[in-house]
């Protein structure tokens, strides 16, 4: 660890776009630092939590782990560059950082440094050597080399031989570090039959590290010539994927001895990286051959060595290159390193919406990749931010009323032949903006409503829709602030905030409002609300509710007008013409008349559309003087209506003699009310006296009991306001009126007699006299009877 300590550096370079490097020996604990990372690339803290800060190796194993809290990259797992690289330099981790909202990438680069952790390491513990004793020296042998994963000055430096009184060592390079036994001092079986040689192979590294194998040399007799190969070097090349038993090469060698001492056997040796299972050779003519299956992308050549070796113990061997040549295997790998899930219709044009990382295992054209969206109409496209990272971007307008989601699909081609490809589908949903403001079904609405309706009835309902979604497009219907004859629209009508019925607030009357206008106003529940408005007319059909009201001839005081008729009137003289008028409107206003009842049915007719009354025949003398005529004007509303007024005719040709007739007519008309009348007088009058009585012996009763409640209280009685009996409200504030008048008409008859309830002084002032010149007391006309209009010669 100490060694470790000092070994370890940390170098960073600042690379352009958010680049850095680091340099970290292998085998570091867990939880070292690697190096400041917001320090580095100029980061601030908050920006890596808020961002969501994190590290991104594709479908690589995770060595480095970023701590948020302190900025810095941390060692996570154990790093074994050998296991990791190989024997490939320099040996990096390539990573990306990863920051949201913005979506921010970073690069990273990790050189992780060889340390002396792994000894030289013989693949057998032990070589066998048949030797025949008439070996000449300078022979050599080929050794088994030692294998150390470490590199560089770590890696395998030198062979050390033990003992060397016949054999001793020859490296043939450094670079292949191949180590031959040579033949220095001839042998002899009969001293010494077998052999025993420790090979040592030591590293570079501090402390130095050993591996040790055993060469055990049997002597034999005679085998003076060894087998040699025809070629020091065999290249071959050969595509991945390929069949077993697919034919490399074929090794020769040869060999002058002749018999079993001539015989050449082949094999391989000094394979790594696994060549030994992946290439096999005929042991008997040489031929190599794929015994595995081969992939470009775990190696792109091997190297191992040929072997012949003939039954005397003589060997000889060749160097075998094999290039793999890459075939388009692999399709492109697409990996959402962060993607949003929903966007905001009103997003800016360039709004990152996911980061996507595409790997391609395979080189050349077949890993040069190529990606667009398989829909080219969508409002996104995809800009290529390096070799293998991609951004998808808006790139146009997006209305979530059109369009509510999407599924992108990005489609990612090599340039291989044939291309491969592959896709991956995003589902990205658009939330809602308030952009649309509330819209009526129509451009105006009118409705009507038969007068004397029941307040609260439902008129009709307006109608409005918003293009937006949820809460933005919630409507609530209300009334724009309006007059109508000076008064709140709200006192005419009213409307449901949540389905926009209208009701009215009161019962309309068309003699007095015939139509009238106002607005509804549509607002959204968004933030800000939008809102329309729209024109109603509501109008106000006519109801037959008004009877025909009689103008003529007018009735005062119970008498009716009498029309004089001379007995020489011709046929269709004019009598007298009734008018009649109805507020109602339409077809409820047409009046007609008819003659009800009369007292000669024969002598008169009335137009039923003009309401003349006219005699349908010649006057005689036997025609009695006092016609009574009853007419009917009838409207032609349904149900209809109608009034009815009586007319007094008089047939004669003097007016004395129309006097004398009427008199008693009249008294008689009269006799019943005036009887009715008096009766309700004398009761009215006996119930007022009697109420009085009872009010002055309750006043008189209190008083007496107030005063022995202050005899035997002493005085201590709470203090009740007094008024004087006489106390009058004369501020007129009160609910009745102060001064009451009395209109008396009286006529020539004692028993006509009609008494009127006037109204008060202060109105009298206010509408009559305003300068206040007339008394308070205001005396009505009296009005003259029929006996006062028919006068005396």
């Amino acid at each position: 660890m100490a060694l470790q300590v000092l070994v370890f550096i940390v170098h960073v370079i600042s690379l352009v776009r958010g680049q850095v490097s680091y340099s970290i020996p292998e085998e570091m604990p867990k939880g070292s630092v690697v190096g400041n990372i917001a320090q580095d690339l100029g980061l601030d803290l908050k920006r890596l939590k808020s961002g969501n800060g994190r590290i991104y190796t594709g479908d690589s194993a995770t060595y480095i782990e970023l701590n948020k809290e302190r900025g810095v990259l941390l060692v996570k797992e154990r790093i074994d560059r050998e296991a990791i690289c190989k024997q490939i330099t320099p040996c990096a981790l390539h990573l990306q950082i990863i920051l949201e909202d913005p979506i921010e990438l970073y690069s990273v680069n990790v050189e992780i440094t060889d340390i002396n952790d792994n000894a030289p390491v013989f693949k057998t513990n032990e070589m066998k050597f048949e030797i025949i004793e008439s070996l000449l020296i300078g022979a050599r042998f080929d050794l088994e080399r030692a294998i150390d994963n470490d590199v560089g000055v770590n890696g395998l430096q030198s062979y050390l031989l033990n003992p060397t009184d016949n054999f001793a060592l020859k490296s043939s390079g450094k670079s292949s570090k191949n180590v031959e036994m040579v033949l220095q001092k001839s042998l002899d079986r009969e001293k010494q039959p077998q052999i025993a040689l420790t090979l040592s192979a030591m590293d570079g590294g501090d402390p130095q590290m050993t591996g040790t194998m055993q060469i055990l040399i049997t002597v034999l007799d005679a085998n003076d010539n060894a087998p040699i190969c025809s070629q020091s070097l065999y290249k071959a090349s050969v595509e991945e994927n390929s069949p077993k038993g697919t034919v490399l090469a074929t090794v020769r060698a040869s060999d002058a001895d002749e018999g079993l001492h001539g015989l050449i056997q082949y094999s391989i040796a000094n394979a790594v990286d696994g060549a030994s299972e992946l290439f096999e050779i005929n042991d008997h003519n040489g031929v190599l051959s794929v015994s595995g299956n081969i992939d470009f992308e775990i190696m792109h050549a091997y190297e191992f060595d040929v072997r012949v070796t003939d039954h005397g113990g003589h060997s000889d061997t060749c160097k075998v290159i094999i290039d793999i040549i890459d075939n388009n295997d692999n399709k492109p790998v697409i990996n959402i390193m962060s993607k949003s899930k929903e966007i905001s219709e009103n997003s800016k044009l360039g709004t990152v919406i996911a980061a996507i990382n595409v790997q391609d295992a395979d080189s050349g054209d077949n890993g040069n990749i190529r990606c667009s969206l398989l829909d080219a109409d969508l409002p996104f496209t995809l800009r290529s931010e390096s070799n293998s990272f991609f951004s998808l971007v808006t790139d146009n307008e997006i209305d979530r009323e059109r369009q509510s989601e999407y599924n992108v699909t990005v489609l990612c081609s090599d340039e291989g032949v044939p291309s491969l490809s592959s896709s991956v589908t995003l589902s990205l949903m658009i939330s809602d903006v308030n952009d649309n403001a509330p819209e009526f079904e129509k451009s105006a609405y009118e409705a009507a409503i038969v007068e004397n309706n029941k307040p609260g009835l439902s008129i009709f309902a307006v109608k409005a829709t918003d293009a937006d979604w949820k809460q933005n497009a919630r409507i609530s219907y209300m009334l724009e602030d309006s007059m109508i004859n000076g008064v709140s629209v709200s006192s005419f009508v009213s409307v449901s905030a949540d389905s926009g019925v209208i009701h009215a607030v009161r019962s309309f009357d068309f003699e007095q409002l015939k139509d009238f206008n106002f607005r509804v106003k549509a607002q959204d529940g968004g933030s800000p609300p939008l809102s329309s408005n729209v024109s109603v007319k509501i109008i106000i059909q006519d109801q037959n509710d008004n009877a025909p009201q009689i103008l003529y001839p007018v009735k005062t005081s119970g008498s009716l007008v009498t029309e004089l008729v001379p007995r020489s009137a011709d046929v269709g003289y004019l009598v007298t013409k009734v008018v009649a008028v109805d507020v109602d409107s339409g077809q409820n206003a047409w009046l007609s008349y008819k003659l009800q009842k009369g007292t000669d049915r024969a002598l008169f007719d009335v137009g039923a559309q003009n309401g003349e009354i006219r005699t349908i025949r010649q006057v005689t003398d036997k025609d009695a003087v006092k016609q009574k005529l009853a007419v009917v004007v009838e409207d032609n509303g349904q149900p209809p209506r109608s009034a009815t007024v009586n007319v007094n005719v008089a047939l004669a040709d003097s007016f004395p003699e129309v006097l004398s007739e009427f008199t008693d007519f009249t008294h008689k008309e009269y006799n019943d009310n005036l009887t009715f009348y008096l009766v309700m007088a004398l009761a009215v009058v006996s119930f007022l006296f009697i109420v009085s009585i009872i009010a002055i012996l309750s006043v008189k009763c209190y008083r007496w009991r107030r005063e022995q409640m202050f005899y035997k209280s002493n005085g201590n009685l709470p203090v009740i306001p007094y008024y004087p009996p006489l106390y009058a409200d004369t501020v007129g504030t009160g609910t009745l009126q102060h001064v009451y008048n009395y209109e008396v008409c009286r006529t020539t008859d004692s028993r006509k007699s009609d008494q009127k309830y006037g109204r008060s002084c202060s109105q009298s002032i206010i509408s009559l006299d305003p300068a206040g010149t007339l008394p308070h007391a205001q005396k009505g006309v009296a009005s003259a009877d029929f006996d006062e209009q028919v006068r005396k010669p």
